[in-house]
């Protein structure tokens, strides 16, 4: 259930863990299809006999930019929903690493730290997150990255 907060409320927030995202399953299916849909066939990721004949994995692994996409729904459920907001917006990113690969098989959640709540007028808040993706069982992240997300108000909302 996502929480609803004020706007005073998440800007008290900064600097603190705002939660961590339920477990997502990496498998084949997955990979292929997220392949399919970027149309990027290249073989670590979707030909497991040769990625692991070929690759240093193992085995295939998902692209990078799979773990990046599912933040929003990493996120569903862990940010909070500000009181009077008419709509969200991902407004992008400053930073993304992919620091280590994701294998076919794998499960990963994030885990999401406010960096920065920012008024940018009366109908607009830009929070900033430190995202880091994790690999369960995993010795390091599968990505770390700096997000951020603009929220709309329907009307002047007080702290």
């Amino acid at each position: 259930m996502t929480e609803r907060i004020p706007v005073g409320d998440l800007e008290r927030r900064v600097g603190g863990e705002i939660g961590v995202s339920r477990w997502f399953a990496i498998d084949q299916a997955r990979i292929d299809a997220f392949a399919d849909v970027i149309d990027d066939h290249q073989f670590i990721h979707v030909d497991p006999e040769r990625a692991g004949r070929d690759s240093p994995f193992g085995g295939t692994i998902a692209h990078g930019f799979l773990s990046l996409s599912l933040l929003t729904a990493m996120g569903e459920g862990v940010l909070p929903e500000i009181a009077g907001q008419a709509m969200v917006i991902n407004y992008g990113f400053d930073r993304i690493r992919f620091l280590a690969p994701v294998r076919s098989g794998a499960r990963v959640r994030a885990r999401f730290v406010l960096s920065e709540a920012t008024r940018r007028s009366d109908r607009e808040l830009a929070a900033r997150y430190a995202v880091t993706v994790e690999i369960e069982g995993g010795g390091k992240p599968a990505l770390s990255a700096d997000w951020i997300i603009l929220t709309l108000l329907e009307e002047q909302v007080e702290a």
